[in-house]
């Protein structure tokens, strides 16, 4: 033991760290060809902790694989079942539609470099393609999500009243999404705003960082017209939603006053209220609305005025997983969780075990305006 020398002892006393050494940015370790375009407000910061890439990575894998299978369920049930063929499912669709591709034009390749050394491993080029392609149908989802809103404010409020939804409508509304998305997503390879590298620099994405006028007006744009007036219809029609079911609610029990009655519902029908599930609903679509995407929005506004002390690279990265991740729940709330699509799928998918009766005693309403509406598209 009289040979051990002092480094050896020294080798025994330092404790094991799992990370980079000292000194190292998160822009020494990514690829030559990759630094011109990257950021430099990223090089003030280290690399993450390699467990980080394998956590994201991992949570990925999970929202890919519910998400796929949610937006696969509702397209094959609204293709095969016809009674669930409305105009209003078409716009519920065309979400799942725009979901199922971002998912699977982006998810995969972020997994990729996760696992492949936290870096971006693919081209110049494809960082600009994967980041218009999160543009298209980010912008496309949330569109068509202000569309469903303000098409369920049209048959709960106005019903017989109101403009009927029939398929060309519903067409052209999903048309708008997808043209709107498009030439928002396209305006960075024309020189207005710009794409680059964000976060962990495993993914693409807005460039909200730099200072010139162009990116600054670029992304105030997409905050005021993609984020608050989309924002602005969802929470408008939920609110509108309730306050109608609550003046509804004051009628019936004004009537069985005047009747003398307790309720003029049966107790079946009380069970099971469509108001209280449309309430429930709305109360439920805005808050995850404004958890997925307020974020973001927060993120972009902050580097647009150049307040990048916050922006860091795992508070930009996570706010855009919690954003994808709405890809994952639209399928549940506005579809799978629908009676009409779970009495489709014990039709058609008996082995998920799902069992949902007909209710005997429903919105009649509903029921009617979705009767009209059908009838409106075969006409349309």
């Amino acid at each position: 033991m009289d040979n051990i020398t002092g480094p050896v002892a020294q080798a025994y006393s330092n404790e094991f760290s799992y990370g980079y050494p000292a000194g190292v940015s998160i822009l020494d370790i990514q690829p030559d060809y990759m630094k011109p375009i990257i950021n430099p407000h990223w090089a003030k910061f280290p690399p993450v902790n390699p467990m980080w890439h394998y956590v994201l990575g991992i949570m990925y894998i999970i929202l890919v694989t519910l998400a796929i299978g949610g937006n696969c369920i509702v397209i094959w049930l609204f293709n095969k079942h016809a009674p669930i063929r409305t105009p209003s499912n078409f716009l519920v669709v065309n979400l799942a539609l725009s979901d199922l591709i971002m998912m699977t034009t982006n998810c995969p390749f972020f997994i990729w470099n996760c696992f492949h050394g936290g870096v971006w491993s693919l081209s110049i080029q494809y960082c600009n393609v994967y980041a218009a392609l999160g543009a298209v149908t980010g912008v496309c989802s949330i569109w068509t999500l202000a569309m469903i809103s303000a098409d369920r404010f049209n048959i709960i409020c106005n019903g017989f009243t109101g403009p009927k939804l029939t398929k060309g409508k519903a067409t052209a509304m999903s048309l708008f999404c997808w043209f709107v998305s498009i030439g928002i997503a396209m305006a960075p390879f024309f020189g207005w705003g710009g794409y680059g590298p964000e976060g962990i620099l495993t993914s693409c994405s807005f460039d909200y960082l730099s200072q010139d006028i162009g990116t600054i007006t670029y992304n105030l744009f997409m905050i005021i017209f993609d984020f608050c007036l989309p924002l602005m219809i969802i929470i408008g029609s939920y609110v509108m939603i309730v306050n109608a079911i609550i003046r509804h609610e004051a009628a019936m029990r004004a009537q069985a006053a005047k009747m003398n009655v307790k309720s003029l519902r049966s107790a079946d029908a009380n069970e099971q209220r469509a108001e209280i599930r449309i309430a429930k609903t709305a109360i439920f679509n805005i808050a995850l609305w404004i958890i997925c995407w307020t974020p973001y929005a927060v993120i972009t506004f902050q580097g647009c005025f150049g307040k990048f002390e916050g922006l860091r690279p795992l508070t930009t990265t996570l706010p855009a997983l919690l954003a994808k991740s709405a890809s994952c729940y639209n399928p549940f709330v506005y579809a799978i969780g629908h009676p009409r699509f779970r009495q489709a799928m014990t039709i058609h998918m008996p082995w998920f075990c799902v069992h949902e009766k007909v209710p005997k005693s429903d919105d009649q309403s509903m029921t009617t305006i979705e009767s009209q509406q059908s009838a409106g598209e075969g006409k349309a």
